[in-house]
């Protein structure tokens, strides 16, 4: 099981906990491959980019990722359960004044992002040049330091939004995490996907309420 480091981690493990996978070491240890209390599962702790990797290759039999990083991978692995956690939003954000979506004088914009892919794509249907610029570090910044003129990332409250003086613009994806499986693993092991499946959707049934 590959689960994401950073903000998708506790509420995956929580929901591992409720389904009886008990990870036989702290959240704190360093090790990247610990087993279940039970034996049944071990737990593989990864980027949150390479965990679509590890299930699409087949390293790991199932994973826990964030649709904006599934979309951006454009993973080759089944999708077969939203676990009702993460849920956030990718939108086009720019300081207030700054034009959106045209700059004055016929400028071609820069775009500022961890997704290029999803961001090339959203301003391509939308009949819009860009030039894309990614980066890896603190996106909002972008703006302040005229490296972009615009950014594209994930906002919940839209707090760190405000307090960069930037606004929202467009929304491209909703995004939340979701149980991902590798096809050929699901083909051989399937009777042991099902009953996790089974009790992960049990765990899950309470946070949907």
């Amino acid at each position: 099981m590959a689960l994401p480091k950073g903000r998708l981690l506790e509420p995956a493990l929580a929901l591992f906990r409720q389904a009886g996978f008990e990870p036989s070491e702290p959240e704190t240890t360093r090790k990247l491959l610990v087993p279940s209390s039970n034996g049944a599962l071990a737990f593989l702790f990864v980027k949150p980019a390479d965990v679509p990797v590890y299930v699409e290759s087949g390293a790991a039999d199932i994973g826990i990722a964030g649709t904006d990083v599934l979309r951006e991978a454009a993973a080759d692995v089944l999708e077969p359960l939203a676990l009702g956690f993460g849920a956030c939003r990718m939108v086009v954000a720019s300081p207030t004044d700054t034009p959106f979506p045209s700059l004055p004088g016929g400028v071609t914009p820069r775009v500022a992002t961890k997704y290029p892919r999803l961001t090339r794509g959203f301003f391509a249907e939308a009949g819009l040049g860009v030039e894309i610029i990614t980066v890896s570090g603190s996106v909002e910044v972008a703006p302040l330091l005229d490296l972009s003129h615009w950014i594209v990332d994930l906002v919940d409250t839209g707090r760190t939004l405000r307090e960069n003086r930037l606004v929202e613009r467009a929304q491209i994806l909703d995004v939340g995490a979701v149980l991902v499986v590798n096809r050929a693993s699901h083909k051989l092991k399937l009777e042991r996907h099902a009953e996790l499946l089974k009790k992960l959707q049990d765990a899950t049934t309470p946070r949907a309420r």
